[in-house]
């Protein structure tokens, strides 16, 4: 498999993952998700959840059994941020290593293809999630209102990377 295809989601959401609906992991046939934290569900200067992302959860749980794999060694804020949503967690997981999302992967029981992996970053939740056969979902982070140019000038320096390794990305 090429760097442009280990980088190269396959589906890029567009919109943070609140917009996951329903209506998607039917079309694509997703039983399970794992799930990034930092940035993907809350900014990462945040440790609490905001109301809009505990009903999607709760939208989503009938659906889809889900994973929080977050590469943040905070277990105290990790472990908050899970435990508001319910859901079960690893922290440190060190994205792009496989070893510990696959510990998700098999405590959820399906075939890897009907998992997804969700994250904002290429060179760790798209990679490993492409690396273990998943489906991949590239969403928009959720910044600070105030957020740094640091964050939107690492993406887009992934993107460009990407696209120069032979993926093809789209991004605004």
């Amino acid at each position: 498999m090429t760097w442009g295809n280990l980088l190269q989601p396959d589906l890029i959401l567009g919109d943070s993952v609140i917009g996951l609906k329903p209506e998607i992991l039917e079309q694509h046939r997703l039983r399970g998700l794992v799930l990034d934290v930092d940035e993907t569900l809350v900014p990462i200067t945040r440790s609490y959840v905001s109301e809009e992302l505990k009903q999607w959860v709760e939208t989503i749980r009938p659906l889809a059994t889900v994973w929080l794999v977050s590469n943040n060694i905070s277990q105290p804020r990790i472990g908050a941020i899970a435990q508001a949503l319910d859901l079960p967690y690893i922290s440190g997981a060190g994205k792009p290593s496989r070893r510990k999302v696959r510990r998700a992967i098999d405590a959820m029981n399906l075939p890897v293809s009907q998992i997804g992996m969700v994250g904002d970053r290429l060179f760790t939740d798209v990679l490993v999630g492409n690396r273990l056969g998943m489906f991949t979902i590239l969403v928009e982070p959720m910044l600070d209102s105030t957020p740094g140019k640091t964050l939107y000038s690492m993406r887009s320096l992934e993107v460009w990377v990407s696209n120069v390794l032979g993926a093809s990305l789209k991004l605004d």
